[in-house]
């Protein structure tokens, strides 16, 4: 157990949160969330006992064990089994600590390697591995799926489902967090809030709270001024005194709520270049090696116009570099790509991120993508990956991770643009970002090439085909995510998600049927949304006509019709959520 009372924290003068209370009981799995810079890993550092709080306590049993998932690394054994064994509460139980580390994607091999011969995000695995095996009462996982490929992210969701004491996750991953958690905590407007739920459920809660807040500020907002009209007019006259009189009483006791400022929040969609043909690209016979080793073998595809394709697989299977190769960002050892002239090309990558200018402000950075821009469209782009007022002139050098991934989107936009290449385009972006960023991917006309380890963005983007990377081969699969989860599955996990596809003619009526029984069982639910809907206009129209009753004046009838607003306005939202719910089941 986990307890904060009325704590409050302050750096350099601003607020990060005050009058934090609750409380992380036996058992419980909270994902935690809240915008980047708002105070998740600093609540984090205050049950470390890194940080003091300026006021209240936090407490929790005596004995009572944390770990935490920390970014900094530190080794000091000689090899990766004996440095995983640090952590181990009986040091004759050396097999726990391999079997997470099979989990986490190392092999029997790589048990007797120098922790310091592996790559940064596999460091980290380790860090996460000793975290794991340590066995705490808590566990405090800060971003833990960072650097971690879909197996790996799989194999840690079903060990955290199975996690018997409580924990605490900061993850950008809500797809991940939702699976795994059973409480949604969120940081919002220097509040920090606790409830039962997902983080659907958690940012639906805020919204409609928001929602009603400020529809109640406006009703008082007309109410105060009808009472103060009302004072003005007849405040001098001696037959109305006592009533006006009486009218600045009430005035007075009127609450005062003050309007929610805007958030800033990432809201962009990308600019599309016209593209005259069909095909784009064409790949053909592509090989490529950095060691002499394959690591790209024998590859063709073609991408046309409109497509949306994912390139997936475990790590160092070289899903990074065959989007290189795509972009004509590398050379292939023998294969050429073909690249029509009129494409114009939109690259997110992380060798992209790290060719930014360091001493460049945001504004020259964004400015250098596109000469013809003018300063108040460079200033618009800025302010849409929030960058607005002064904060634009920042430089590139000060920025964080999120922040220098915003520039980047940000000079993307800077010009119009028909193909889109991005690679693990989620990082250090938050919630909020990501769901910017997935929205303006599926708006999106022109074609997308993406790699991502996020089942949510797999989930939703509407996928013409997808290339899975595996040891030295690659393969194309035409169709979704849902689909290839059903016929192919991932076989290197040795966990198939559906029995292996048949070969022969049989397939195709195979996946024809089960597309078609899937369609039934849609049917219904959708004659069920559509009935919401209906519903949901008449509720809105019947609230429109409230709203605009000319007597509305009259301080009795307001009240009544107040309360019925109300409970309709419960009733609008309930039917919101259901409708929601409803179609994401069946995403």
């Amino acid at each position: 157990m986990i307890q904060f009372d009325d704590v409050a924290l302050q750096f350099a003068g601003h607020t990060l949160f005050d009058g934090a209370s609750f409380s992380l009981q036996a058992g419980e799995r909270c994902g935690l969330v809240g915008r980047n810079g708002a105070g998740k890993s600093t609540i984090f550092r205050l049950i470390n006992k890194q940080l003091e709080s300026d006021k209240g306590t936090i407490s929790f049993p005596k004995h009572y064990r944390i770990g935490h998932l920390e970014q900094h690394i530190h080794f000091t054994e000689s090899t990766l089994i004996q440095e995983a064994a640090t952590a181990l509460v009986d040091q004759d139980q050396l097999y726990k600590a391999e079997k997470i580390l099979f989990g986490l994607g190392f092999t029997e091999d790589d048990l007797y390697e120098s922790p310091t011969s592996f790559s940064g995000g596999y460091q980290l695995r380790l860090n996460l591995a000793k975290v794991l095996v340590a066995e705490p009462n808590c566990l405090l996982l800060d971003e833990p799926t960072n650097y971690l490929d879909l197996m790996a992210i799989r194999w840690l969701t079903g060990f955290l489902k199975k996690w018997p004491g409580e924990f605490i996750l900061i993850s950008h991953d809500r797809e991940f967090m939702d699976q795994v958690t059973t409480h949604t905590m969120g940081i919002h407007r220097e509040k920090v809030r606790k409830m039962k739920g997902s983080t659907l459920d958690f940012f639906q809660q805020i919204l409609l709270e928001e929602e009603i807040h400020e529809k109640t500020r406006q009703k008082l907002e007309k109410k105060k001024e009808h009472l103060q009209n009302f004072i003005d007019r007849f405040g001098a006259k001696a037959t109305k005194a006592s009533q006006a009189e009486s009218r600045k009483k009430q005035l007075a006791r009127e609450p005062v709520l003050e309007k929610l400022n805007q958030l800033s929040e990432l809201s962009f969609s990308f600019l599309e270049a016209p593209f005259p043909g069909k095909k784009m690209v064409d790949a053909e016979n592509l090989q490529f090696s950095y060691t002499g080793e394959p690591l790209i073998s024998d590859f063709s595809l073609e991408i046309e116009k409109g497509e949306k394709i994912a390139i997936i697989g475990k790590n160092g299977r070289g899903k990074s570099t065959l989007l290189r190769l795509l972009g004509n960002d590398l050379k292939p050892v023998n294969g050429e790509v073909s690249t029509s002239e009129n494409v114009r090309l939109g690259y997110f990558g992380q060798t992209h991120i790290d060719r930014l200018h360091s001493d460049h402000t945001i504004e020259e950075e964004i400015a250098s993508a596109n000469p013809t821009l003018n300063y108040k469209e460079i200033k618009s782009i800025s302010g849409k990956m929030m960058f607005s007022g002064d904060l634009s002139l920042k430089s590139v050098s000060v920025l964080s991770g999120g922040e220098k991934s915003r520039v980047l989107l940000g000079k993307i936009l800077a010009k119009p643009c028909n193909l889109l290449l991005l690679d693990e385009p989620t990082h250090h972006l938050d919630i909020e970002s990501i769901e910017a960023l997935i929205d303006a991917i599926e708006d999106f006309a022109g074609s997308v090439i993406i790699v991502t380890h996020s089942e949510l963005i797999l989930k939703r983007l509407a996928l013409d085909k997808i290339i899975l990377c595996s040891e030295a081969k690659q393969t194309l699969f035409l169709g979704d995510y849902n689909e290839f989860l059903e016929s192919e599955g991932w076989e290197e996990t040795g966990t198939k998600n559906a029995p292996a596809k048949k070969k022969g003619g049989n397939d195709r009526k195979e996946r024809a049927d089960a597309l078609a029984k899937k369609s039934a069982s849609i049917k219904p639910i959708e004659q069920k949304i559509e009935a919401a809907e209906k519903k949901l206009k008449e509720l809105d129209e019947k609230q429109k006509a409230f709203l605009n009753d000319p007597k509305k004046d009259d301080a009795k009838t307001v009240g009544i019709r107040q309360k019925e607003i109300e409970q309709l306005e419960t009733e609008l939202y309930a039917l919101y959520a259901v409708l929601e719910e409803t179609k994401r089941s069946f995403e």
